[in-house]
Formats: C-alpha cells, structure tokens, sequence
C-alpha cells in the first residue's frame, strides 16, 4: 500500500509535547534523561511506540515544509547548485571554520544530509532518539510485543538512526558513532572523539540490512514500510559508493555500497507495485497523490486541518521566486526529444533555443517543469519555474482572471512526492552503471528499458500535447549521445545523470549529486559561464521590452550568442539584444576550489564545540582540509 504523511491536529499536539519533553537537550554534550512520567508511563502498547516514531517524520520527509517554512523544501530549500543562477552575488561556499555549530532547536526541522552550503549543526539529539526508542523496545516491550513486532519496529529505529547518521557523514566525514543511549555523566563516552568514516558507514550499512528485511511490507496508509525504507537506502547508499570511489578510489567499499543500492532499489522495482501513470507536473501539483502508482511516499497537505505550505507561491507568475532561477546550463541539459544531444545533433531545430521551440524539441520534462513564456518575474534568467504548481493554478494567466487564493501565500496544498519510483529507477541504473566501471556485468539494454525507458514512457498531459511535446525516444545503448561536456565521464554514467538531473531539477538531489560525483568545479563559474546565464530571449518581446530595454540597463544588460559571442545593451541596440541573458547584476562567487583550508566537500566543526571537548580534558579533531588551530 502506498504510504502518505497526513497530519492530525491530535497527533500534532500530543507529538509535540511528547518531543519538548525527550528532546530537550539537542547537543552531544547535553544530553538530559527523559521525564520520569513519559519514560515510566509511556512503553506499554504499540500504539505508543509507533506515536514515538512519528516524530521522526517531519524531520526526514519535509515534502513542502509547512506555512511559510522553506528549509528543505522542494524548490525553495534546494536554490545552491548549478542548476540555478541568483539575480546578484552567487551564494558562496563555506570558506572558513564557524565559531559555532550548535545544535538545531528540537522546534526547526533540519536534515544534515540535505545540507546546501555552509554546513549543519553538529547535533546528535536525533540520534539519541533512535537509540532510547531501541533500548525501550529491547527492555520494556518484551511482555508486549510478538517477535514480529519486536523485529519491525526495531527496524524503524534503525532506519532513522541510519538516516541521521548516513547524513552526518555526508556533511562531517567522520563522527563519533553512539549505538546506545548516553549518560550525560559519563564524559568519556559524552566526549569521545570522531569515528572514522568507514566504521560509522558500517555500522549504518547493517542497520540498513536489518530494516531492509524486518520492516513490514505493509503497515498502513500513512506509515513507513518495507519500500519507503528500500528507495531511502537506494538513495543513500548510491551516495556512499559514489563517494567512495571518486574520493577515495576504494574500489572494495564502493563496490559493497553500490550493490546494497542495486539490491534495495531491486526489492522496491521487483514488488510490480510501482508504475508510471501520471504526467510529470501532476506529480508536483496535484492536492491528492493518493491515486498515483508511481509514488512510493508523500507528504499530505490539508486545509481542513490547517497544514498547508508556501511553496506553490513561488510558482504562480504573481509572487515570490524573482532572483534566483535556472540557470543556462541546466536548459542546456535537457535532452531533445529525438534522443540526441542538441549539441552533436544534426537536427537544427534542435539548435533553436527560443522556448517555443524548446518546448516542442526538448523532453516533455522541460515543458513540465518551466513557464511557457518568458518573464521578468525571472530576472536572473527570464525563465520562470512552474514545476510545482498545478497546471490549473496558471490558467488565469490565459483567461484573464485573477489568481485562486489557493496558490497564493501560505495556502497552498498540493502533496509533495516524497519518493518516487522514478528516483529508485535512477538509483538503481546508475549504481549498476557504476558496478560494471568496477568489474562487474555490464548494463544490458534491458536493464535500461526497465528505469530510463520506462520513466521516458511516462504520460503527457493535454497541455503538453497541444504545444507539441512528444515523449523522448528511448534511450538505445548502442546510439548514446557524445557530448562534449562530459570531459572524463563515460557515455552512459553522462547520460543517466542526465536523466537525473531533468527528473529531480529543484528537488533534493543536484547539490549533493556534485559532491559525491566530486564535480563541485560545476559550480566555478569562471570555467562554466553558463551558469551565470539565462535562457535565450529577444528583448524587444513585448512581455521582456519594458523591464529590459530602459536607462538603467544600457551598460548593464547583455546577451550572448551560440558563439559566445556577448553585446552589451547601450541604448541605441536594441535590435541586436537576442540572445542568451545575462545581466551585471549577476555576479560570481569567490574561489573555493584548491583554496588552502577550504575542503568544499564536507563541513568544518565550529570552534566553540571542539573548545567544548578541550574544556573537559578531551580532543575534538577538525573536519579534515580544514585548518585545526583554536
């Protein structure tokens, strides 16, 4: 049965008050023990237990976050990659140590493995959750629970604790690793010092095996089961192999991980529960996802208990979401829907990149994800995203209405899909892809019939159709696209991360895809200009003319040919003003590759936390490519 995350003013209250109480102490070195009432009271029914794992959700399935919360939200919380292009200074990187990186107040939602750009907390109270719920299930539960329901929800903790974990490892590199609750008298296990990568990556790598085959298959509409846990650990694990083998070069490692991702994206594609039967927007913009087979898990939203969110605002052509906006090589990216490159294609239409035309050249997840009109409601590119919207949230703009309030501020309530069969898939051809680099079977042109081409097969809406979309050809493995872009990547690892980048753009995945990839030099604007640019635009066009062609912009407003080629506005050009856009106000970010100190691709630990450490007679070492010093 699908699984939803639907919220009850009930369960709110009550969770709520129950976290205040257990979560007090968000710090590895500050760790109270539970209330007496809630840890004496609290163990003796199912019921209970699973009220407890509940609180999990918020943090590690954010959907849309909630009212005006972006943190982690699709589209809103994921505005640091190479897909998008800020209308000013480009958002930095992380270049010095912190004073601090203190723990997360219990009241923020915060995830570590979706961390954007400057880095987390250094906060293990999620952790200490994980493991007070298994030491109640082993020590309390036992007159309670059947060996079945011992074994399931002891799964689940081991799956939030893998989650937190797999994340702060993500972040941090090493860490220390707690598999039990801590004292907060005992200092020397308060204090211990960071534990290597590898041993907290094995650790987390049995919690996974365990929850893979002992969380039920089945346990309800609107909780966790077998096949939600088994696309996290797809996702997850995918990561830790990439990672190992393009950091470290740790042939045996990554080849351990990337196997665990084939084997648990395999148990969800093989259960023949999942299938492609809604087009791409619905996915994002529908009220009820309850009806989609190709959702695994999603967030609910619903108005008659106040749960609503903010996102769809940035969506509606009328407020939020100005600065920052795709970028010029994302556009770019989007495979034609003849199967080719646009650059190695002989088909010129394919090089046209007026968006009536990329419309009707590109994949049908270009039409799907962007507005159909170019606007100033984009200005840092001119392209506005309508991704997560519904199409009907838009049609005042073609009727000459006026918005529904239901798109606007906080009152949206479109569901989020949480995750989709389409992400498994992903997973499970790239960490095959990845293996057959490793000595392992090659990728067979059935295996890319069952996740590329199935998810290329997808149904297109009316609207699609009627501006000329066409589903992408499937992908034949022996006529893949060359592009040039792709430096030292293989042909197919090129184009399944292709695939990735159109289905997941503005989602979780682009900024974290860099790092384990350890393509982070995506980013350096200086040797990719592209993504400090828009998509292509004739300034003379009556919805662009009157916010372009003005005093202000002569020296400032530019455009850019397929040659690179770049005329600057200066009042008497207008003619000439077609091309890619960019602007002055535009600017790129500081260095941050081979910057002495600076490691881009995990997070130092703040000053006042290793001082903690040195207060009480122990050592906290610095992330490592940061500097160590106090």
């Amino acid at each position: 049965m699908k699984t939803n995350i639907k919220n009850m003013k009930t369960k709110i209250i009550v969770l709520t008050t129950f976290i205040m109480c257990s979560l007090a102490g968000c710090d590895v070195l500050d760790r109270p023990q539970l209330t007496s009432w809630d840890d004496s009271n609290f163990w003796v029914s199912e019921s209970n237990v699973r009220l407890y794992a509940n609180g999990f959700y918020q943090r590690y399935f954010v959907g849309y976050n909630t009212n005006y919360g972006t943190a982690y939200a699709a589209h809103e919380g994921y505005i640091f990659s190479d897909d998008i292009v800020n209308y000013g200074t480009q958002t930095q990187f992380e270049l010095a140590v912190p004073n601090d990186r203190g723990s997360a107040s219990i009241e923020t939602t915060y995830i570590p493995w979706l961390e954007r750009y400057s880095g987390p907390d250094w906060s293990f109270a999620w952790l200490r959750k994980a493991n007070i719920m298994l030491n109640r299930i082993e020590t309390q539960m036992g007159g309670i629970f059947t060996e079945e329901q011992k074994n399931h929800w002891t799964g689940i903790a081991r799956f939030f604790r893998s989650m937190d974990y797999a994340g702060l490892v993500t972040v941090f590199g090493d860490v220390p690793y707690f598999d039990h609750e801590v004292s907060d008298s005992d200092y020397d296990d308060l204090y211990r010092p960071r534990t290597p990568r590898n041993e907290v990556m094995d650790a987390v790598y049995d919690d996974w095996k365990f929850a893979l085959y002992n969380v039920r298959i089945d346990d309800g509409a609107m909780n966790v089961n077998r096949y939600v846990v088994a696309g996290f650990i797809s996702r997850l694990a995918l990561f830790e192999g990439t990672w190992q083998k393009y950091h470290y070069n740790n042939t045996e490692r990554s080849r351990k991980f990337l196997s665990l991702a084939v084997e648990a994206a395999d148990m969800v594609k093989n259960s023949n529960k999942y299938v492609f039967d809604t087009e791409f927007r619905a996915l994002f913009g529908s009220n009820d996802l309850s009806g989609s087979k190709e959702v695994i898990f999603y967030r609910h939203y619903d108005i008659a208990y106040d749960i609503k969110h903010a996102v769809g605002h940035s969506c509606n052509m009328s407020e939020g979401r100005l600065d920052d906006n795709p970028t010029l090589a994302l556009i770019k990216s989007f495979l034609c829907s003849d199967g080719t490159d646009w650059q190695t294609s002989s088909n010129a239409a394919n090089k046209n990149f007026v968006l009536s035309n990329l419309i009707a050249t590109r994949d049908p997840r270009f039409e799907a994800t962007f507005y159909k009109k170019l606007t100033w409601n984009a200005r840092a590119s001119c392209l506005y995203t309508a991704k997560f919207i519904s199409r009907d949230g838009l049609r005042y703009l073609d009727n000459g209405t006026t918005i529904s309030q239901e798109y606007m501020g906080n009152n949206n309530v479109n569901d989020y899909p949480v995750m989709r069969y389409a992400e498994v898939l992903l997973n499970w051809i790239e960490a095959k892809a990845e293996l057959a680099t490793l000595g392992e079977a090659p990728v067979t042109q059935t295996d890319i019939d069952e996740s590329i081409n199935k998810i290329r097969d997808r149904p297109l809406d009316p609207d699609a159709i009627a501006a000329g979309v066409k589903k992408t050809t499937a992908m034949n493995l022996s006529a893949l696209p060359n592009s040039p872009d792709r430096g030292d990547v293989p042909q197919l690892i090129w184009e399944i991360r292709r695939e990735r980048r159109m289905e997941l753009a503005f989602e979780h995945s682009r900024i974290l895809d860099l790092r384990r990839w350890k393509k982070l030099a995506y980013m350096d604007d200086t040797q990719n200009p592209d993504i400090l640019m828009g998509t292509w635009i004739d300034a003379n066009a009556p919805e662009l003319a009157t916010a372009l062609l003005i005093p202000g912009n002569v020296g400032k407003l530019a455009v850019v040919n397929l040659s690179g080629q770049k005329t600057v506005y200066d009042g008497s050009n207008a003619a000439a003003m077609v091309g890619f856009y960019t602007h002055s106000t535009i600017q790129g970010r500081l260095p941050f590759l081979n910057v002495t100190g600076v490691n881009p691709y995990l997070a130092p630990v703040g000053r006042n936390q290793r001082i903690a450490y040195q207060n009480k007679g122990y050592v906290l070492s610095q992330t490592e490519g940061w500097p160590s010093d106090l």
